[in-house]
Protein backbone atom coordinates (compact mmCIF):
# COMPACT_ATOMS: atom_id res chain seq x y z
CA UNK A 1 0.00 0.00 0.00
CA UNK A 2 1.29 3.08 -0.99
CA UNK A 3 -0.11 6.45 0.03
CA UNK A 4 1.02 9.98 -1.30
CA UNK A 5 0.07 13.06 0.06
CA UNK A 6 0.44 16.61 -0.98
CA UNK A 7 -0.34 19.95 -0.25
CA UNK A 8 0.35 22.27 2.46
CA UNK A 9 3.12 21.73 5.26
CA UNK A 10 3.50 22.99 8.79
CA UNK A 11 5.22 26.36 6.85
CA UNK A 12 1.16 27.22 5.33
CA UNK A 13 -0.09 30.18 6.71
CA UNK A 14 -3.45 27.92 5.95
CA UNK A 15 -5.18 25.06 7.92
CA UNK A 16 -3.23 22.33 8.81
CA UNK A 17 -3.85 18.48 9.04
CA UNK A 18 -1.65 16.04 10.67
CA UNK A 19 -0.15 14.26 7.23
CA UNK A 20 1.27 11.10 9.57
CA UNK A 21 -2.40 10.67 11.21
CA UNK A 22 -3.71 11.19 7.65
CA UNK A 23 -1.55 8.56 6.24
CA UNK A 24 -1.98 6.31 9.37
CA UNK A 25 -5.74 6.40 9.20
CA UNK A 26 -5.43 6.24 4.90
CA UNK A 27 -3.26 2.86 5.04
CA UNK A 28 -6.48 1.66 7.50
CA UNK A 29 -9.00 2.37 5.71
CA UNK A 30 -7.59 0.92 2.40
CA UNK A 31 -6.71 -2.18 4.52
CA UNK A 32 -10.56 -2.05 6.20
CA UNK A 33 -12.08 -1.35 2.14
CA UNK A 34 -10.22 -4.64 0.87
CA UNK A 35 -7.69 -2.36 -1.37
CA UNK A 36 -4.77 -3.29 0.79
CA UNK A 37 -3.28 -3.90 -2.77
CA UNK A 38 -3.69 -0.14 -3.58
CA UNK A 39 -1.97 3.15 -3.90
CA UNK A 40 -4.04 6.26 -2.94
CA UNK A 41 -3.07 10.16 -4.08
CA UNK A 42 -4.37 12.62 -1.56
CA UNK A 43 -3.30 16.09 -2.16
CA UNK A 44 -5.19 18.72 0.04
CA UNK A 45 -5.53 21.99 -1.47
CA UNK A 46 -7.14 25.53 -0.77
CA UNK A 47 -10.57 26.86 -1.84
CA UNK A 48 -9.51 29.15 -4.73
CA UNK A 49 -7.89 25.63 -6.54
CA UNK A 50 -10.62 23.32 -5.53
CA UNK A 51 -13.30 26.12 -6.68
CA UNK A 52 -11.32 25.94 -10.37
CA UNK A 53 -11.53 21.95 -10.33
CA UNK A 54 -14.83 22.02 -9.12
CA UNK A 55 -15.90 24.34 -12.17
CA UNK A 56 -14.02 22.29 -14.94
CA UNK A 57 -15.32 19.07 -13.82
CA UNK A 58 -18.45 19.37 -12.48
CA UNK A 59 -19.28 22.67 -13.89
CA UNK A 60 -20.25 23.91 -10.09
CA UNK A 61 -18.47 27.34 -9.68
CA UNK A 62 -18.07 27.14 -6.14
CA UNK A 63 -15.47 25.55 -3.72
CA UNK A 64 -16.40 22.25 -2.42
CA UNK A 65 -14.97 20.06 0.02
CA UNK A 66 -13.81 16.72 -1.51
CA UNK A 67 -13.52 16.04 -5.09
CA UNK A 68 -12.54 12.34 -6.36
CA UNK A 69 -10.42 11.11 -9.50
CA UNK A 70 -10.59 7.95 -10.38
CA UNK A 71 -8.41 5.85 -12.78
CA UNK A 72 -10.53 2.14 -11.84
CA UNK A 73 -12.37 3.41 -15.09
CA UNK A 74 -11.97 5.88 -18.20
CA UNK A 75 -9.46 5.42 -21.65
CA UNK A 76 -6.68 4.59 -19.55
CA UNK A 77 -8.31 2.52 -16.60
CA UNK A 78 -5.71 -0.48 -18.01
CA UNK A 79 -2.68 1.68 -17.64
CA UNK A 80 -3.15 2.63 -13.71
CA UNK A 81 -1.06 -0.22 -11.91
CA UNK A 82 -2.36 -0.24 -8.47
CA UNK A 83 -3.44 3.35 -8.36
CA UNK A 84 -6.88 3.99 -7.27
CA UNK A 85 -7.29 7.51 -8.25
CA UNK A 86 -6.95 10.80 -6.51
CA UNK A 87 -8.81 11.98 -3.29
CA UNK A 88 -8.65 16.37 -3.63
CA UNK A 89 -9.53 18.28 -0.39
CA UNK A 90 -10.15 21.34 -0.23
CA UNK A 91 -9.12 22.27 3.39
CA UNK A 92 -10.57 25.55 3.84
CA UNK A 93 -13.75 24.44 3.20
CA UNK A 94 -13.33 21.16 5.26
CA UNK A 95 -11.72 23.84 8.31
CA UNK A 96 -15.25 25.49 8.38
CA UNK A 97 -17.21 22.16 8.45
CA UNK A 98 -15.06 21.04 10.82
CA UNK A 99 -15.60 24.17 13.07
CA UNK A 100 -19.31 23.90 12.68
CA UNK A 101 -19.65 20.21 13.27
CA UNK A 102 -17.37 20.88 16.78
CA UNK A 103 -14.96 18.36 15.70
CA UNK A 104 -11.25 18.53 14.28
CA UNK A 105 -9.87 19.21 11.60
CA UNK A 106 -7.69 15.69 11.25
CA UNK A 107 -11.37 14.15 11.79
CA UNK A 108 -13.45 16.52 8.77
CA UNK A 109 -10.41 15.38 6.84
CA UNK A 110 -10.37 11.58 7.64
CA UNK A 111 -14.01 11.49 6.65
CA UNK A 112 -13.78 13.42 3.45
CA UNK A 113 -10.95 10.89 2.46
CA UNK A 114 -13.34 7.98 3.43
CA UNK A 115 -15.82 9.68 1.03
CA UNK A 116 -13.93 10.39 -1.52
CA UNK A 117 -12.13 7.31 -1.75
CA UNK A 118 -15.65 5.60 -1.51
CA UNK A 119 -16.13 7.31 -4.72
CA UNK A 120 -12.99 6.11 -6.22
CA UNK A 121 -13.99 2.55 -5.58
CA UNK A 122 -17.43 3.16 -7.29
CA UNK A 123 -19.89 4.08 -4.44
CA UNK A 124 -22.30 6.93 -5.18
CA UNK A 125 -25.13 8.55 -3.45
CA UNK A 126 -27.53 10.04 -6.25
CA UNK A 127 -30.53 7.21 -5.31
CA UNK A 128 -32.04 6.88 -1.72
CA UNK A 129 -30.30 3.13 -1.61
CA UNK A 130 -27.29 4.30 -2.52
CA UNK A 131 -26.70 6.79 -0.27
CA UNK A 132 -27.97 4.15 2.52
CA UNK A 133 -24.95 1.81 1.16
CA UNK A 134 -22.42 4.08 0.87
CA UNK A 135 -23.07 6.13 4.35
CA UNK A 136 -23.04 2.37 6.00
CA UNK A 137 -19.69 1.52 4.64
CA UNK A 138 -18.15 5.07 5.61
CA UNK A 139 -19.45 4.48 9.08
CA UNK A 140 -17.81 1.06 8.69
CA UNK A 141 -14.58 2.63 7.57
CA UNK A 142 -14.53 5.31 10.36
CA UNK A 143 -14.65 2.98 12.93
CA UNK A 144 -12.09 0.57 10.87
CA UNK A 145 -9.74 3.91 10.29
CA UNK A 146 -9.60 4.72 14.05
CA UNK A 147 -8.98 1.39 15.56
Amino acid sequence: MIVRISGPDRRSSGPVVDRRLLRSRALRMLRASGSADSELSIALIDDETILELNADHRGIARPTDVLSFSLLEGAFAEHRGALLGDVVIGLETAARQARDAHRSLDDEVARLLIHGTLHLLGHDHEEPEEERVMRAEERRLWWAMRA
